[in-house]
């Protein structure tokens, strides 16, 4: 009876194994490619834009990773382990793409061994090295993809700290493969960026450098506002800046534009310093009266959002510094300066760059009954006001916005994205193809400040040898070409917004760090201020003495400055066994996720493994 059991238990093993391997080959043929992404913000998973983009694709894309495999090997440097686990990250993202689009993607990971000829088709075709050390040694993170017409876009650098855009990088990259049209820019303006020619100077005007780089990148189409009746089909983006006092027919054109799923962007302003437009040179006074704001209050009313041409943001804690007539530097509170911690580093438009200004700017605000979405790509901080425009138009002394300063509190929004599906708003017109709602959702950016794109804020241009230099010194230029380029193209492309990161530090780790900073200020301001509270004593019997005495220390002062030594040493102490405490618990914090990693959960299976198993040993005895 006994062997009968034992050959029916091994056979029952056996059977259990045969049944675990075919459901294990069963589930690999009927589930392929079936993920379940568990991680903070689905890092894992593609966006409906993306895949929306892999789905379109209509010819073979190649994609080569350039990757310094075996350069970044042996290396013990942080950032080159750092790279190389974000080439992890890349390549399962390439991966995920090239699942999703199927054979219309090829991917190739290469690596670039020094002078190779893969290093040179690498440089050839974009990609940038980084110099690994002093041997001049190049390693290589970079992507290049090709179409079957020979089209070629790259990313140069994969660069660890931009991880959040990188799905819209690729994902443009893509998109740009597979778009053979350049796309076309309406551009509508009521200030002169443009060259042209001056009737005051005589002489040919220059343009504006945000200008001169928008006509370099993209096809542009100007739009002359007076008469227009519609905007051509064929542009993919309209730029409208400084929109001064346009008639019905013009706002009507960019309203039903919008509906039809057109991509806008307007820089109004409630003192555009520039707006020289319709000035009486021989009447200055008549110049410095007339109005230079611009607005949209028709299409601002139907979107839902508030903005007002008759005030201007000033904000103290951005105030840029600029220098008075006497040379003196001072803060300006209308001219304004966001670094790059104070924009918005999960969009396109604003990520990864350094410094914006801005020059007497207005501000944005959802109605109270609006259902459309403002996400702010730069806004004030809460040291904020406003005054209306007539105080900054006759303003001698910048400083005087200083005085009687009263911030409200609140955030404005100087620049924005605004998104929802939008309405007309001129429901009473019945012309051909009128559409009273759009069909699905759209979406506008708006600016508060036309003073943004000039040359003086942003950029120092030189001529050298019949060359135009541009020295820029903020990233407002950026900010425009980068704003122009997401909204040119797709509605998908333009979805992809910035996603989390796969580095997820240990914030235990920080919370006992940010703890250990407090007590070690704690014990510095102590022994500060016994070193402070020292000198003055020292001081005290010091001036008590004649003037034979002055330069011998006292047995007072030299037991009161005994006294300080021996606490001083006390005190470095404790601020050595801070530290040393801090570095025990990360240790023990250490040690307890190794024991549950390593040995409490296999532990745990194990004893859940044997409880279940003498379990079933008991339901058959029974």
């Amino acid at each position: 009876m006994t062997l009968n059991r034992k050959t029916l238990t091994g056979s029952a093993l056996a059977i259990l194994a045969v049944l675990f391997v075919a459901v294990v080959l069963i589930s690999n043929l009927l589930f392929r490619g079936v993920r379940l992404d568990l991680t903070e913000g689905s890092l894992y998973t593609l966006s409906d834009g993306t895949r929306n983009i892999l789905d379109k694709i209509d010819e073979p894309i190649h994609l080569t990773l350039y990757f310094s495999d075996k350069a970044t090997a042996d290396s013990n440097r942080a950032d080159v382990r750092s790279l190389r686990t974000y080439f992890e990250r890349v390549r399962e993202l390439l991966e995920e793409m090239g699942n999703r689009a199927g054979s219309k993607i090829r991917l190739e990971v290469v690596d670039p061994i020094a002078y190779s000829e893969a290093e040179d088709r690498a440089a050839a075709a974009g990609v940038q090295g980084i110099p690994l050390g002093p041997s001049g040694e190049k390693i290589f993170l970079g992507l290049v993809g090709t179409n079957s017409t020979d089209g070629q876009a790259a990313i140069p650098f994969f660069e660890p700290d931009k991880e959040s855009l990188l799905e819209y990088d690729v994902a443009k990259l893509i998109h740009d493969l597979t778009t053979v049209k350049k796309p076309v820019v309406g551009f509508l303006s009521g200030l002169d960026m443009s060259a042209g020619f001056d009737p005051e100077t005589r002489q040919l005007r220059e343009p504006w450098a945000a200008y001169q780089q928008l006509a370099q990148l993209f096809d542009i189409k100007p739009v002359n506002a007076t008469g227009l009746k519609s905007i051509d089909a064929a542009i993919n983006l309209l730029i409208v800046v400084h929109p001064k006092q346009l008639n019905e027919d013009a706002q009507y054109a960019i309203d039903q534009f919008v509906l039809r799923g057109g991509h806008l962007m307007v820089f109004v302003d409630p003192n555009a310093e520039l707006d020289e437009g319709g000035a009486d040179p021989s009447n200055p006074m008549a110049a410095m009266m007339a109005s230079k704001a611009s607005d949209l209050p028709a299409l601002f009313k139907a979107w839902g959002v508030e903005y007002s041409p008759n005030d201007v943001v000033l904000d103290r804690a951005h105030a840029l510094t600029i220098n008075a007539r006497g040379g003196a530097p001072m803060r300006h509170p209308a001219m304004l300066r966001f670094a790059k911690a104070d924009l918005k580093q999960d969009d396109v438009v604003t990520a990864n760059l350094d410094t914006i200004h801005l020059a007497t700017a207005g501000s944005f605000r959802l109605a109270k009954d609006s259902p459309a979405k403002l996400t702010a790509l730069i806004q004030t901080g809460d040291q904020a006001m406003t005054v209306p425009t007539e105080k900054i138009k006759f303003l001698a002394d910048p400083s005087s916005l200083l005085s009687d300063y009263k911030p409200t509190g609140e955030r404005y929004v100087l620049a924005g994205r605004l998104q929802g599906k939008f309405k007309t708003a001129f429901p009473q017109r019945s012309d051909a193809g009128h559409l009273a709602e759009a069909k699905e959702d759209g979406e506008i950016l708006l600016v508060a400040d036309t003073d943004i794109l000039s040359d003086r804020l942003w950029v120092r241009v030189q001529h050298f040898f019949g060359q135009k230099l541009m020295n820029a010194f903020a990233s407002n230029g950026d900010l425009f070409i980068n704003a122009v380029d997401n909204l040119s193209g797709s509605s998908d492309l333009i979805s992809i917004r910035g996603r989390g990161t796969s580095t997820r530090p240990i914030t235990k780790v920080e919370q006992l760090k940010l703890a250990a900073d407090d007590r070690f200020r704690v014990k510095e301001q102590e022994l500060q201020q016994e070193l402070t509270d020292t000198e003055r004593k020292l001081a005290e019997l010091q001036s008590g003495k004649s003037k034979d005495e002055k330069f011998v220390m006292s047995p007072e002062q030299q037991k009161e400055l005994e006294n300080f030594l021996k606490r001083k040493l006390e005190i470095r102490k404790e601020l050595r066994e801070v530290r040393r405490q801090l570095d025990a618990d990360i240790d023990n914090l250490g040690s307890r996720l190794k024991f549950v990693n390593i040995a409490l959960i296999p532990l745990l299976l194990t004893l859940g493994s044997l409880g279940y198993l003498g379990w079933k040993s008991r339901q058959r005895s029974a």
